[in-house]
């Protein structure tokens, strides 16, 4: 074999950090042998995986190309090592997931994980839709758990479940005796909502299409406790994840509202890159979710 997996791990690392002091950094090694690394694995095959602008790295069209296939040569290599170290269960994994699913669903699902085998280890990364994607796109998470819907040709996106989005209010605002939301008053009622990019926000624009230049949005928060928080406060009404809501309208600090005529119904998907090899972890994550139980 003309090459090594430890030029693959400098290939694999470059692509990622785009400097080779911080791909020697990431692997632990001198940057004296991170570059010689990487300089044999291209001088052996007479190509360039890199376009070199100042200490910067870009990967060029030839690299693109082939760090999916040294990401998932990397992955069954390790997957060899650990079967033949007999363990066999899955190790480690890097997760994105959306605030909701995130901050109300993935730590159970990451604790089931881990309780499997001792020593297997979550990374989670909570981010908006927008963020995981891009996230998952460039390799930088094993598998996304979002909750927008989207498009995108080098994305594999797998259905989870159904989830819908639910207006709320103080139970002091005046809407909470009333406890629907008509055309009027969607339009009249101060909205303190999730952030563009998010995927809660996608599914509100959709459902209230037609009223959303319309609306009063007061403000616009990244976390969903703040959004709560602030309708508590009686800054305006909110809509949220009902999974979000749960505890709230159980305890009465908060209000649900109907809103006729509006669908306000969702999925949660997973998405992995369509050229990341899928491990033995990534398949159990998937499947622990899929045996997750409905949230009400």
């Amino acid at each position: 074999m003309r090459y090594s997996f430890r030029q693959l791990e400098v290939f694999l690392a470059a692509a990622h950090t785009e400097n080779i002091t911080r791909a020697a950094e990431r692997l632990s090694m001198s940057q004296s042998a991170a570059s010689s690394a990487l300089r044999e694995l291209e001088q052996q095959f007479d190509i360039q995986l890199f376009d070199r602008v100042g200490k910067r790295l870009q990967l060029n069209e030839l690299g693109r190309l082939l760090r999916p296939q040294a990401e998932a040569l990397l992955e069954q290599a390790s997957e060899l090592e650990q079967a033949l170290a007999q363990h066999r269960t899955p190790g480690a994994l890097h997760v994105g997931a959306t605030l909701t699913i995130g901050n109300y669903l993935a730590v159970g699902i990451m604790s089931r994980y881990m309780g499997e085998q001792a020593g297997a280890r979550v990374a989670l990364e909570v981010a908006n839709t927008s963020q995981v994607v891009q996230r998952v796109l460039n390799y930088e998470l094993d598998i996304g758990l979002i909750e927008g819907e989207l498009y995108h040709p080098d994305l594999e996106i797998i259905p989870w479940r159904e989830d819908h989005l639910v207006a709320f209010c103080a139970p002091e605002h005046r809407l909470a005796r009333v406890g629907v939301l008509d055309e009027r008053a969607l339009r009249e009622t101060p909205w303190i909502l999730r952030e563009p990019g998010s995927g809660t926000r996608q599914t509100f624009e959709r459902a209230l299409h037609g009223l959303v230049s319309e609306l009063d949005v007061r403000l616009e928060l990244q976390h969903t406790e703040a959004i709560k928080r602030a309708v508590e406060a009686g800054l305006g009404v909110g809509c949220l994840s009902r999974v979000a809501l749960r505890d709230a309208f159980r305890r009465g600090t908060l209000v649900p509202l109907a809103v006729p005529g509006r669908d306000f119904s969702r999925h949660f998907y997973f998405i992995l890159h369509r050229s990341k090899y899928r491990s033995a972890g990534i398949s159990r994550w998937i499947q622990l979710c899929q045996e997750y139980p409905e949230l009400l």
